[in-house]
């Protein structure tokens, strides 16, 4: 316990040591760590498939659940259901973070997997309110909400430490896949919600169109299990002394370590569901056809995919903070003008174009978080602090983007009023990011 205490206690004042160059790895080291980004993604890409879904889907699902009340309130429920899982994040985050810093990555990741798929598959069968009443159908959906919102609180921090723990060099790169999947996901969750609101009726959208990729989603449950069953553990988790409880030491020793991985995170999430949003702006705020946000979805979401590990290794050579300071500073300056664009000019190509520009702004702040992260804790700890800090983030920054702005454009009567939010947000990131480097010496 005492080599455990000593690196539970390389405390918030002292930078972490100047790392030791890393030996050229041998092909074995690379085939264990592409195999490990194959188990991670499987259940981050599941993960987000299911919220980005749900996010497309928000008017429809607003008018099946919440029929009895107007517009802006049907969409306002929708999105606080959707928000209110996110304060279940955290305690997801710190159940299986301090679980996977205690037992083993391996576990963890295969619990967080079955938990999601349990909440995608309460979600695909949800009965309306039409069925069994707003009341009973609401409160299915808050489940459902739930229990996913539970799983993907512990699914970030052990997915990204199993990637960087298994990555013999480059780890922002390793670990930027995590992000580069959520590329991978957005494509899919546009591509089912552009070709379900283009090809089907609106009966058949509404009586069972909407369930179709929720169905989907719970076929990729039983694949990710399977590979992350079948994965070892990671080396420097096995070397490691344990915690008797890694959750107090994050909590006491590292807070400040905790507190700088929720404000860095900030800018990630809310440039996510930005994106996500923009399906229900379009219809809502811009009066554009349904399919209109889901095009520039599934662009983005391609932008992401491609441009995220490029991203990563850069970040390996000149430092995952660096890059994302940059980001942060042209998402602070690009925000204001891109929404007076867009509402200026509303138009599909307009609208497709914007979706593009934020995806790119995200892959380019998220893509080295991960490693960002990575640095930021030790070992036996680096699983509980990565995931409390990253969730309590989402769910300050990003749950509530859905409600906070349809509420800004609704109280102000301004179709830009996003935009304001997003800039307050990204000055925030830029200062924390710029914090981590000159307080804890990350790159």
């Amino acid at each position: 316990m005492a080599s455990s205490e000593r690196t539970a206690t390389h405390d918030d004042t002292t930078p972490p040591p100047t790392p030791t160059p890393t030996p050229t790895p041998t092909p074995a080291e690379v085939a264990r760590a592409r195999k490990a980004v194959i188990a991670s993604s499987v259940g981050n890409a599941l993960e987000w498939f299911d919220v980005i879904v749900y996010s497309s889907f928000a008017v429809v699902i607003s008018e099946l659940f919440f029929p009895e009340v107007s517009g802006f309130a049907a969409l306002m429920f929708t999105f606080l259901t959707f928000a209110v899982s996110y304060l279940v994040r955290p305690l997801g985050a710190a159940v299986i973070g301090n679980w996977a810093d205690r037992h083993g990555r391996k576990r963890a990741l295969s619990a967080t997997i079955l938990l999601m798929m349990l909440g995608t598959g309460l979600m695909a069968v949800a009965p309306t309110a039409a069925v069994v009443g707003p009341v009973a159908g609401g409160l299915w959906l808050l489940a459902s909400r739930l229990v996913q919102g539970f799983s993907a609180g512990g699914e970030f921090g052990t997915a990204t430490t199993f990637l960087v723990e298994s990555a013999p060099d480059r780890k922002a790169f390793y670990g930027s896949w995590q992000v580069a999947t959520q590329g991978a996901a957005l494509l899919l969750a546009s591509a089912f919600g552009f070709g379900l609101t283009t090809f089907l009726s609106h009966d058949a959208l509404y009586t069972w169109g909407w369930r179709v990729p929720f169905l989907v989603g719970m076929l990729i449950g039983p694949v990710g299990w399977y590979i992350r069953r079948r994965m070892d553990e990671t080396e420097d988790f096995e070397r490691a002394e344990k915690l008797d409880s890694p959750l107090g030491s994050a909590l006491s020793t590292h807070l400040t370590r905790v507190l700088t991985a929720a404000g860095a995170v900030a800018l990630a999430s809310l440039s996510v569901y930005l994106i996500l949003y923009m399906p229900t702006f379009a219809v809502k705020s811009l009066g554009l056809p349904s399919y209109a946000g889901y095009l520039g979805g599934m662009i983005a979401g391609v932008v992401t995919l491609v441009g995220t590990p490029f991203i990563g290794r850069l970040a390996d050579r000149v430092g995952p903070g660096r890059v994302m300071l940059v980001a942060a500073g042209a998402g602070a300056v690009l925000a204001w003008p891109l929404f007076q664009l867009v509402v200026g000019v509303p138009s599909v190509a307009v609208l497709t174009v914007v979706q593009v520009v934020f995806g790119a702004l995200m892959a380019a702040y998220f893509g080295p978080l991960p490693g960002l992260y990575a640095d930021l804790f030790p070992t036996n700890v680096r699983t509980t602090g990565m995931a409390v800090g990253y969730n309590v983030g989402v769910l300050v920054f990003g749950g509530f983007t859905g409600a906070i702005f349809t509420f800004l454009i609704e109280a102000t009567g301004s179709r830009t009023a996003p935009s304001i939010y997003f800039v307050v947000i990204a000055v925030l990131s830029f200062v924390t990011v710029l914090l981590a480097r000159r307080r804890f010496g990350v790159r």
